[in-house]
């Protein structure tokens, strides 16, 4: 769990570009309490916790979004037995790649072209969704409308 948070805040750091100097002194550690939370080596408190959200203007759940995925794809469905071989920890959504294509994405100039390009990298890459189906037309995306 430590490194699940502790990625999640590398993510929304760099996303930021913010430096880990940066974020050390806007919560009042150093720069290295920073790196031992991004690695999961050291745990990071509930109002330590609450302190970061507010600088990266994120709520503290932001955190633990999608942490009952990670576990199961770790553990298997509770109740099922004995856990699985742990993941590995390449999560494509920290790499520079990524984070430069989120950033760009969000800066484009209107939802049309948002929704455009969204389409065009989708049927680029041939995704499906997890049924195997082809993931929907343009029209069936959600309202972009009044999202920054």
């Amino acid at each position: 769990m430590d490194v699940y948070v502790g990625r999640r805040l590398r993510q929304r750091r760099q996303l930021l570009k913010m430096s880990q100097e940066q974020l050390a002194r806007a919560i009042g550690v150093t720069f290295q309490q920073i790196q031992k939370y991004e690695r999961g080596a050291n745990r990071i408190s509930a109002s330590r916790l609450y302190d970061i959200a507010q600088v990266m203007g994120v709520p503290i759940n932001f955190f633990f979004d999608f942490i009952e995925e990670e576990i199961e794809e770790r553990e298997g469905p509770r109740g099922l037995g004995q856990p699985t071989e742990p993941a590995p920890h390449d999560d494509r959504s920290t790499h520079p790649e990524s984070i430069m294509l989120v950033t760009a994405y969000w800066r484009l100039p209107s939802d049309d072209i948002r929704r455009k390009s969204l389409s065009l990298l989708r049927s680029m890459s041939g995704l499906k969704d997890k049924k195997g189906e082809p993931l929907p037309d343009d029209d069936d995306l959600p309202d972009l409308e009044g999202v920054d």
